[in-house]
């Protein structure tokens, strides 16, 4: 009996958590039925240099929060050849029209995170024994 009721409470535990996954994976795609799975890997390839989600920590543009005319715009130049760049014609050639205005939604729905503060750190010289 105990068995048993312990095999239901999984079985229920699971159902319920699949219904919440599905929840949830349907109020994002309902929100922004432009951001698919393949708008999310096309955006992976861009953390490279713009770091995760569009918040870059080195030199490369912050695309996190962009404006996506801004963004349509700037990529639209990347892709014709009328804005310069050593890779990023390269990568704006090979996405049609429609990954870029997705990728432009993609972009604009991510927060744009505080930059990171650096603690001090102090080096201790140490002594190799041999």
């Amino acid at each position: 009996m105990k068995k048993t009721k312990l095999i239901a409470s999984v079985i229920l535990m699971s159902v319920q958590s699949s219904l919440l996954v599905s929840a949830l994976f349907a109020s994002h795609t309902l929100a922004n039925p432009m951001i698919t799975n393949h708008t999310q890997s096309l955006a992976a390839s861009c953390a490279a240099c713009h770091g995760t989600n569009g918040n870059s920590v080195g030199n490369a543009a912050k695309l996190a929060g962009i404006k996506a005319d801004y963004f349509v715009a700037q990529m639209l130049a990347f892709k014709s050849g009328a804005r310069k760049a050593t890779v990023m014609h390269r990568h704006a050639s090979g996405l049609t029209d429609d990954e870029i205005n997705q990728l432009s939604v993609y972009f604009t729905n991510q927060v744009p995170a505080a930059p990171a503060q650096l603690k001090s750190q102090l080096l201790i010289k140490t002594t190799v024994q041999e």
